[in-house]
């Protein structure tokens, strides 16, 4: 399955039984990332979260403990 990075715009190529491509079929609400992209994403709010100025919202854990 050919993908493309909504951040840079780079096409790649995944399995096309990955459970990747399956969520990205079934949803298309749901976008690809590169890993570059996503590992810079990742680095950045890493370092916004240690400078402690920043709040990190989850919501998926807010739901468990309710």
């Amino acid at each position: 399955m050919r993908v493309q990075c909504v951040i840079c715009d780079r096409i790649e190529k995944i399995e096309d039984y990955s459970p990747l491509a399956k969520k990205l079929r079934n949803r298309p609400i749901h976008t690809y990332m590169c890993d570059d992209c996503n590992n810079r994403i990742r680095k950045r709010t890493e370092e916004r979260l240690a400078t402690g100025k920043f709040r990190f919202f989850r919501s998926n854990d807010l739901e468990d403990d309710w």
